[in-house]
Formats: structure tokens, sequence, C-alpha cells
């Protein structure tokens, strides 16, 4: 039990590192912004443990066009991290701004009071 539960850490440990790597893995990668997205979305329940928006519609708007707003900031940065020639990180591009958008959202819609 002990050695699946170390195992369990370790794996955990370098998901969260691999995207400060400068070639990680795509799939660790992707797990790496996801428990970051988690830990952001907790963290934000700590401070601010309400909905930013009411029941309903908005709320799920807000799950489904934040991320992509998200995404898309993430992209113009990652440009003008690129044409100043500084290095352009995963989270500079959509996908990866999105994911860990998305993650944060996700726990906010389910735990937030």
């Amino acid at each position: 039990m002990q050695v699946f539960g170390e195992l369990l850490v370790e794996l955990g440990l370098h998901a969260v590192a691999e995207p400060f790597r400068k070639q990680p893995s795509v799939w660790v990668a992707v797990l790496g912004y996801v428990l970051l997205g988690g830990i952001v979305g907790a963290l934000s329940l700590w401070l601010m443990p309400q909905h930013l928006t009411r029941d309903g519609w908005p709320r799920l708007a807000n799950l489904v066009v934040t991320p992509v707003i998200a995404g898309f900031a993430m992209t113009l940065i990652g440009l003008w991290r690129a044409r100043r020639g500084d290095p352009v990180l995963r989270i500079d591009r959509f996908a990866y701004g999105y994911l860990f958008a998305l993650t944060v959202a996700v726990v906010r819609y389910n735990f937030a009071s």
C-alpha cells in the first residue's frame, strides 16, 4: 500500500513539475496543468467561496465562455512573448491556457456555494 502511495505521489510531483521543463511530455504536461488548475480553483474557493454569477444560464455561460477567453488571452501573451524574443511557454498556447482555465472553472462551478 505504501509503495502504491509513493508511486502516486511521485507521479503527481512529476506531473506538476512537467509544464515547467523545456521539453516535457505532452500528456504529462496536460496532467500538470489540470492539477495546477484544480489547485488554483480550490484556492479561489478559499478566497471567494460564493459563485460570481447567479444561478442558471449565466453560471453555465461563465463555465463555457471564460476558459475560451482565457485561452485566447494566453495566445496573445504567447505572441507578444515571441515578438520580444522571450521563450514561449506551453501555457502561452490556446489549448493549455484553455485547459488550465477550464479546470479552475469546473472546480468553482461544482464547489462554490
